[in-house]
């Protein structure tokens, strides 16, 4: 923690201090007995200045009496706040909230928050950031629409890593600095980074969809028995079995081949019984049984 920091704190313990004047000193010591190292805390966080994130002074103390139930019995009424401080209550209220998710949420994490494994992400973070930046330009740059995974224009992987030195190392210099930032840029910069992400949600969504349809648009199906026209069925002695019937394991029938025949007593084409094989009789059988004790030939070529 820098000076700057433990002077922000003291001002605000002080502050504070200066709103709850009107009790016993026992007691208003006993409610700022703690306040310092919660304040250290929120600091650490590095997300604005004391009072954005936790509201003027005079609204915390009043929270201070309202929790510790020194409203009316005999003590002053903490200070009213003003309508301006109405904002600033209600942020300190989401604050106090995610504090104790903050604190609840730590263990599954290994730590006593959530926020302070979270902190150690922002190296990432700051390279994802730049990342980001660049495919941006790129799909800014490039005309086609379509650049892949790296930062591409044009096709050009040389000005894809231009591109991504140019991104990620401003990004992570940005990042170690830890610029403190006025109310309208530190907006800025949050509303930047949700963008970013969102983009990013719809970038690789839209990678995967693509990946996944490439991939099922180059899978080529292809039947083995597509040429089949006829099928001709032999016992184990090698004589042709005419009006043979192929079954699955489901005994369900088997259907191979064109269930019509090109020259069956006429010139057009004739439907006949596809359950039944051969469809056009045996003399189209390829092999014609010359011996009973020899294996079938070949028959002559049409």
């Amino acid at each position: 923690m820098n000076s700057t920091e433990t002077d922000e704190i003291t001002a605000y313990v002080e502050a504070v201090r200066a709103a709850l004047s009107g009790l016993p000193e026992a007691m208003r010591e006993e409610l700022l007995e703690d306040l310092p190292e919660h304040l250290a805390e929120v600091v650490a966080d590095e997300v604005g200045t004391l009072t954005e994130r936790l509201g003027p002074p005079s609204v915390y103390a009043a929270e201070l009496l309202a929790g510790a139930g020194f409203v009316g019995g005999g003590f002053p009424d903490p200070p009213p706040p003003s309508r301006t401080d109405h904002l600033a209550k209600l942020r300190s209220a989401w604050a106090a909230r995610l504090r104790v998710i903050d604190g609840k949420t730590g263990p599954f994490f290994g730590y006593a928050h959530a926020s302070e494994f979270l902190r150690l992400l922002r190296p990432a973070w700051w390279v994802l950031r730049g990342y980001l930046i660049a495919m941006v330009l790129a799909h800014g740059l490039d005309a086609s629409g379509s650049i892949g995974l790296l930062p591409r224009v044009g096709g050009s992987d040389l000005v894809a890593l231009l591109l991504l030195t140019a991104c990620v190392l401003p990004s992570i210099w940005f990042g170690r600095r830890g610029f403190k930032l006025s109310r309208g840029p530190r907006l800025a910069y949050y509303a930047g980074s949700a963008l970013l992400i969102l983009i990013a949600v719809a970038g690789f969504t839209d990678a995967d969809s693509q990946s996944r349809q490439d991939y099922y648009n180059n899978v080529e199906y292809s039947d083995p028995y597509s040429n089949v026209r006829d099928v001709f069925v032999y016992d184990q002695q090698g004589r042709l079995i005419d009006g043979a019937r192929l079954f699955d394991q489901d005994g369900q029938p088997i259907r191979l081949g064109q269930a019509y025949c090109e020259e069956f007593d006429g010139p057009a084409p004739q439907v006949v019984d596809d359950s039944k094989y051969p469809f056009c009789g045996a003399d189209k059988a390829p092999f014609k049984l010359t011996d009973p004790s020899a294996a079938p030939v070949p028959s002559p070529s049409k």
